[in-house]
């Protein structure tokens, strides 16, 4: 094993000193990747010389989410102090669903959950528990939301008609989830949003009491904290009052932006959210640790046990069920996700983390007023988003990113609401600075200009 991990560290050591100088791995297609890395498997081992040379092809080939250049997803940058928390949590390997084999490790894991619900304002029934991505965790608030209002459904499967509310700019696992958990896609309905993105609240209580008219049950109302293209925040409190009317489980998908959360400047875009059934945020986007890291809390843990625990004599030998994690998990086998969460916030205190958070509001703040500086570009999105969308010079958002990534130039991705298609920089590396924002913008500049404008009065390819 020493030498093995002395494998990793010359092959990170080298990794790190390649970004500096190239920041982009070079784009390689899909129809010539196995002709430029060696790939296949063979029945007799490489030599250590040759393992080594094709592990650092590899790993040099791969995109780079850490650089100041990768603005592709809703992830990016490398905190070196989550690193090393996942980097422990291989080593020590163990699986999180029982005290037996987690020992200390559960109480990490159940002391960020805990202080999650205690800064949300929930008191000791709040609990949680992490999940393999925001998917996930939206699965896990919907059968939660489908066993509260049919506590039978369990044993004898979905008997009637239940319906799920959720925006039309929401996550696109709210029709998967309903698929997986028998109340089927045709029971979603996508309730209307405003030109920032956010849920129309009028046209939601008109669908809900419609719905109740033709004999559905009003089961889930989804909202989200940052939406995936314009990153809008949709009204905790407004929503409350219909779900409060009409017995209504209401969960607040802030996987994106729910970290929110910890930050005193910009929580009020989560206001309200105390008064949600379940909540949940990826730390592996606006905290910054590695992947995977979501989180999913409820405001009574009676949720979480009737829902997913289930009995195994053979597995649970501790007698504290609050410490066999899984009983409150969708899976049995589970990775530590929360040692590196919990390294990040020991570290840096919660003081830490809120600047984490704000820093790309601040950095997404001088994007936009780039933006609105510069005559040739136009402003799509809004303020207290970290999602900033633009198109330049009337070129077309598609071909402009795909161009910078297939001449290795930029990671960055294109959105589309509303049939306005543009470019999407998102300013979620809080390790990036306002210089690397402005490299951004001359950096994709100096490449359209040169590469893709015909004629500068208006006609662009």
């Amino acid at each position: 094993m020493q030498k093995t991990l002395e494998l990793f560290q010359r092959i990170s050591t080298n990794l790190l000193e390649q970004e500096k100088g190239n920041p982009t791995s070079e784009y390689i297609s899909t129809e010539k990747l196995y002709e430029t890395i060696d790939l296949g498997l063979k029945e007799d081992p490489l030599s250590e010389e040759e393992f080594e040379a094709a592990l650092q092809d590899l790993v040099f080939a791969t995109p780079k989410t850490g650089t100041s250049t990768f603005f592709n997803q809703l992830f990016g940058g490398r905190n070196e102090k989550a690193v090393l928390g996942d980097l422990l949590a291989v080593l020590l390997n163990n699986s999180m669903y029982t005290y037996k084999v987690a020992g200390a490790q559960v109480g990490v894991e159940k002391s960020v959950l805990s202080e999650v619900c205690k800064i949300i304002g929930w008191d000791e029934n709040a609990d949680g528990t992490f999940a393999s991505g925001g998917s996930m965790t939206n699965l896990m608030s919907m059968i939660m939301a489908r066993d509260a209002v049919a506590e039978t459904v369990k044993n004898t499967g979905v008997q009637g008609k239940m319906m799920v509310y959720t925006s039309a700019d929401s996550h696109y696992s709210i029709p998967k989830n309903a698929s997986f958990c028998g109340i089927g896609r045709n029971q979603v309905r996508y309730i209307k949003t405003n030109r920032k993105g956010q849920i129309n609240v009028l046209d939601l209580a008109r669908q809900v009491e419609e719905d109740i008219q033709q004999g559905f049950t009003p089961t889930l109302v989804n909202l989200t904290a940052g939406t995936t293209v314009l990153g809008a925040f949709d009204d905790v409190r407004a929503v409350k009052n219909i779900c409060s009317k009409y017995n209504i489980w209401l969960h607040l998908d802030g996987a994106y932006c729910g970290a929110v959360l910890l930050s005193r400047k910009y929580r009020h875009l989560i206001d309200g959210v105390e008064l949600v059934d379940s909540f949940s945020f990826n730390a592996h986007k606006m905290i910054g640790t590695p992947l995977t890291c979501s989180l999913i809390v409820v405001k009574n843990k009676k949720h979480l046990f009737d829902s997913f625990s289930n009995e195994a004599n053979y597995l649970y030998q501790a007698e504290d069920d609050h410490f066999n994690l899984g009983k409150t998990s969708m899976q049995c086998g589970r990775r530590n996700d929360a040692l590196k969460f919990w390294t990040l916030w020991k570290s840096v205190g919660t003081l830490g983390l809120e600047k984490i958070v704000d820093k790309q509001f601040e950095l997404a703040d001088y994007a936009r007023t780039y933006i609105e500086n510069n005559e040739n570009y136009t402003l799509h999105s809004y303020e207290e988003s970290i999602s900033v969308c633009f198109n330049y010079k009337g070129v077309s958002a598609k071909k402009i990113c795909t161009a910078l990534y297939e001449n290795s130039e930029l990671l960055v991705g294109f959105g589309n609401v509303k049939n306005q298609k543009f470019v999407r920089l998102v300013t979620i590396n809080a390790q990036n600075s306002k210089d690397d924002i402005l490299n951004f913008f001359k950096t994709m500049e100096v490449f359209v200009d040169h590469n893709m404008v015909v004629k500068k009065e208006a006609q662009f390819i």
